[in-house]
C-alpha cells in the first residue's frame, strides 16, 4: 500500500531559527524553502536517503495554520505529523474505502521552491481519526518535480533516518491498523523486562517504526517522540556538532550490539534526538 516513509514533519515557531538549528544538527543545506499559499503556512525541507524533514511554520491563515497554532499552543514545538508515501493514491484510497472506511478524493497541491523557483506537485489523502488516534498523517503521492539530494553526505553529516518513534497506550490495536490495514511489515514484538514495556518494530523502506506501548485507562491513543538518525562516523558528527555550539552527550555503546550512540540535546526544538552509528 505504501512504499516509503516519506517525510516527517516538525512544527516551529520561526522557520529561519529552526532552519538554522537543524541546518547545524544536519549537517547539511536545505533542499527547499517554500510556502503552501492556501493552507497558510510555510516550510523549509532537508533531504535524507530514504525521507525528508519538514519544518512547517504559520505564516498566513487557513487550516494548515490553524494545525500549527494549536499544536503550538497546547504541545509547543515539536513533532506534528508523519506522512507514507504511494505509488498511486487513488488505488489507496480505494482499497481504504473497501475495507470500509469513508474517504474524500485525494486533493492536490503544488509549491515553490524559493531558492531556485522549480515547481513540485502532489496530491494528498488525509487520514480519518480512527486510523491516525490522536496523530496527524496522511498519504503523499509525487507527481512532479523533486527535492535535490545532496551530492555527497559527509560521514560527520546525518545520512538517513534509522527509526521514528511512537508511544501508544494500545499495542494491539496499532498492529491491526499499521500491519493488517496498512501492510506495513511488522518485524518484532516482544516485551523488554528492562523497560517493563512491550516493543513493536515495523520497517518500511530501510526505516523502522518504533512503537512502545505504555498501558492506561484511556481512549486508544497515539503520540509521536523521538527520531534516531543513523551516522557514517559518530565521532566526526560529534565533533561536528561541538564546534557548532550543539550540546551533545558523550558517545557510548548503544542498547543494541555493534552501535555508538549519542543524545544531541539543543537545538531541536523539543523532537528527542539520538545519533546511531552501527559498527561494521
Amino acid at each position: 500500500m505504501f512504499n516509503s516513509l516519506d517525510h516527517l514533519i516538525i512544527a516551529v515557531k520561526d522557520l529561519d531559527t529552526a532552519e538554522e538549528n537543524y541546518r547545524k544538527i544536519f549537517g547539511l543545506d536545505p533542499a527547499w524553502r517554500g510556502e503552501h499559499k492556501e493552507f497558510g503556512t510555510s516550510n523549509c525541507l532537508f533531504k535524507f536517503k530514504n525521507t525528508y524533514f519538514e519544518l512547517l511554520a504559520a505564516t498566513g491563515t487557513g487550516p494548515g495554520a490553524a494545525l500549527v497554532h494549536h499544536h503550538l499552543e497546547n504541545s509547543g514545538e515539536g513533532l506534528i505529523g508523519t506522512v507514507f508515501g504511494a505509488d498511486n493514491i487513488d488505488d489507496v484510497a480505494n482499497a481504504l474505502r473497501d475495507k470500509g472506511f469513508n474517504f474524500p478524493d485525494p486533493s492536490f497541491g503544488e509549491g515553490s521552491n524559493f531558492k531556485d523557483q522549480k515547481i513540485r506537485k502532489w496530491k494528498n489523502l488525509f487520514f480519518p481519526p480512527e486510523l491516525t488516534r490522536g496523530l496527524f498523517s496522511f498519504v503523499i503521492q509525487h507527481t512532479e518535480g523533486e527535492l535535490a539530494s545532496p551530492k555527497i553526505y559527509h560521514p560527520a553529516s546525518i545520512g538517513k533516518l534509522d527509526h521514528l518513534v511512537i508511544q501508544t497506550n494500545d499495542a494491539d490495536g496499532f498492529i491491526k491498523i499499521y500491519r493488517d490495514l496498512f501492510n506495513i511489515r511488522l518485524s518484532l514484538d516482544k516485551i523488554v523486562e528492562r523497560w517493563k514495556a512491550r516493543i513493536l518494530f515495523f520497517r518500511l523502506n530501510k526505516t523502522t517504526i518504533e512503537v512502545v506501548e505504555k498501558l492506561d485507562d484511556q481512549e486508544p491513543n497515539d503520540r509521536l517522540w523521538g527520531l534516531t538518525w543513523d551516522v557514517q562516523n559518530i565521532e566526526q558528527a560529534h565533533a561536528r556538532l561541538l564546534g557548532e555550539g550543539v550540546d551533545v552527550t558523550p558517545i557510548k555503546k548503544g542498547i543494541k550490539e555493534n552501535t555508538l550512540v549519542a543524545t544531541v540535546k539543543s537545538h531541536t526544538h523539543n523532537v528527542p534526538t539520538l545519533l546511531i552509528e552501527h559498527l561494521r
